[in-house]
C-alpha cells in the first residue's frame, strides 16, 4: 500500500472513532456510519491480502534460488560429467549435457534442463553403464517440478498483490465519497459547536502530498528559477546608494534631477561646452 492510500485509510479510522465518540441520532445517520465501517473493514482485508502476496512472492523467490542452486551445483553437474564420459561412445552426448548458464532466464533454464532430462531418459542405460546413479533422473525430475512450482507461486502472489492494489484504490475512492457525506452531516448537527468543529476539521484532514523544499545556492538563499531574480538575466542590480543600475544592457540609466544625461563622444570628436 502506498503512502497516499495509507493516509486516507488512517483518516477514515479517525472519522469513524470521532463519530463513535460523538454519536448522532437517526437511522440515516447510523446507516452512513455503518457504510464507512464496512469500507474500512474491506480495506483492512485487502491490505492483508496485499501483504500476503508480497510475503508469498518473497518466499517463492528464496525457495526457487535454493532449488536452482541445487540443480546446477549437484544434479546437472553430475549429469554433465556422466555425459562427457559417455561421449566416448556417442559424441553428441557431450553437447547434449552442457551446464546451463547461471544467469539465464527462468524459461531458458527450464528449456535446457527439460532437454537434458529428455535426452538422458532416452539413453539412460548407456549413462548408467558409464556411472550415472539409477535414481538421478528421478531426483532431477522432482527438482524441476519443484522449481516450476515456485514460479507458479510467484505468479499467483503477483496476481493477489496487483488485484488487491486495484481494489484498494476503488475502496479509497468510496471512502472519500462517504466522508464527504458525513462531513455534511456533522456540519448539519454540530455546526454551532466551534470546539467540536475544530476537532472535526483535524480528524478529516488528510496529510500530504508533501512538496520538496526549493534548492538553495551556496550562500544559503533560494536559487533563482528561470532567470527570475538573477542580475545576469537583464534585471537590475542595486548599487551602493540603493539606486538600481542597469545590467546586461536591459535597464535604463538613472537620470539626474532636471539635468540631461551626458552624451557619448567618439574618439577625435570635438566637444562643445554648453553655454552658461
Amino acid at each position: 500500500m502506498n503512502a497516499t492510500l495509507r493516509r486516507r485509510f488512517e483518516m477514515a479510522v479517525r472519522v469513524r472513532d470521532f463519530l463513535r465518540a460523538h454519536p448522532i441520532d437517526g437511522a440515516a445517520e447510523g446507516a452512513a456510519l455503518a457504510d464507512l465501517e464496512a469500507l474500512i473493514e474491506r480495506a483492512d482485508t485487502l491490505a492483508s491480502q496485499q501483504r500476503a502476496g508480497v510475503v508469498a512472492s518473497r518466499a517463492a523467490t528464496e525457495q526457487r534460488l535454493k532449488v536452482r542452486g541445487a540443480l546446477h551445483a549437484d544434479l546437472l553437474r553430475y549429469l554433465a560429467g556422466v555425459g562427457i564420459v559417455a561421449a566416448r561412445e556417442n559424441a553428441e552426448l557431450g553437447a547434449q549435457f552442457r551446464l546451463p548458464e547461471l544467469r539465464s532466464s527462468h524459461q531458458a533454464f527450464l528449456t535446457m534442463v527439460h532437454g537434458m532430462l529428455e535426452k538422458a531418459t532416452a539413453v539412460k542405460d548407456l549413462l548408467v553403464k558409464r556411472g550415472m546413479s539409477a535414481t538421478l533422473l528421478d531426483d532431477l525430475a522432482a527438482a524441476v517440478a519443484e522449481y516450476e512450482k515456485t514460479l507458479e507461486a510467484t505468479r499467483a502472489a503477483h496476481r493477489d498483490h496487483v488485484g488487491a492494489g486495484g481494489d484498494l484504490r476503488e475502496v479509497a475512492a468510496q471512502i472519500s465519497e462517504q466522508v464527504k457525506l458525513l462531513d455534511g452531516l456533522v456540519h448539519y448537527r454540530f455546526g454551532k459547536n466551534a470546539e467540536l468543529m475544530t476537532a472535526w476539521a483535524a480528524v478529516k484532514n488528510v496529510l500530504g502530498p508533501f512538496r520538496h523544499a526549493q534548492p538553495q545556492d551556496s550562500a544559503g538563499g533560494t536559487a533563482p528559477q528561470n532567470g527570475v531574480g538573477s542580475p545576469q538575466a537583464g534585471g537590475t542590480a542595486p548599487s551602493q546608494d540603493g539606486v538600481s543600475s542597469p545590467q546586461g544592457g536591459g535597464g535604463t540609466a538613472p537620470q539626474g534631477s532636471g539635468s540631461e544625461a551626458p552624451a557619448t563622444v567618439a574618439p577625435g570628436q570635438n566637444v562643445i561646452a554648453p553655454a552658461a
